[in-house]
């Protein structure tokens, strides 16, 4: 049984609506996403699920035309 995780990044140039909503979109598709919490004046990205790919969240947020940093 997995145990349910978190990760943090740091998602450089978000700033809006928008872009929350399109990080969300993204990242919420990558296997495992349970929830995720955007703080947008922190520009910090919360992960929450069980077996998440580091690289997944990364690539997830690259093609919502972001970068993100640990």
């Amino acid at each position: 049984m997995s145990q349910s995780t978190e990760q943090v990044y740091i998602v450089v140039g978000m700033s809006c609506g928008h872009c929350e909503a399109a990080v969300t979109e993204e990242v919420g598709r990558v296997a495992g996403v349970s929830a995720i919490d955007v703080d947008l004046d922190a520009k910090r990205v919360v992960v929450h699920g069980e077996g998440v790919s580091d690289a997944a969240v990364r690539e997830a947020i690259a093609e919502a035309g972001y970068e993100a940093s640990p």
